[in-house]
């Protein structure tokens, strides 16, 4: 019986290194770069010399969808904090209420059963 469960362990291993490396070499197909064309234009249009500096600005360069402002962040951490603490505080609450139904479980049931195997409670 344990041979059959190894076998049949060993052809599910197969099967899914199979699929695996099968998955792996269609989702990454040859790479191709696409011919370059020749310029046809070659001439470079006049601009400005004041275009090609570029503005002044004083504000810290933003990346874009990063909101930097402390505002925002303190609001969404105290959020959060909050969260965390009732997730806290209900777990708190299943383990103390999981570990007192053990204690009277072993108060009621296995301390009498133990006493009277031992001939104490009789």
């Amino acid at each position: 019986m344990v041979l059959a469960e190894m076998c049949v362990l060993a052809v599910l291993f197969g099967f899914t290194l199979h699929v695996l490396a099968g998955a792996r070499h269609d989702a990454v197909g040859p790479l191709t770069l696409p011919e370059a064309s020749a310029p046809t234009d070659t001439s470079v249009p006049d601009v400005p010399s004041d275009a090609l500096s570029p503005p002044q600005s004083t504000a810290p360069p933003l990346l874009p969808g990063l909101n930097v402002d402390p505002a925002f962040w303190r609001d969404r951490l105290i959020g959060l904090n909050a969260a965390e603490a009732q997730v806290e505080a209900l777990e708190w609450r299943i383990v103390h209420s999981a570990l007192d139904t053990v204690e009277r479980y072993v108060n009621t049931v296995v301390v009498p059963a133990v006493e009277r195997a031992e001939g104490k409670g009789a």
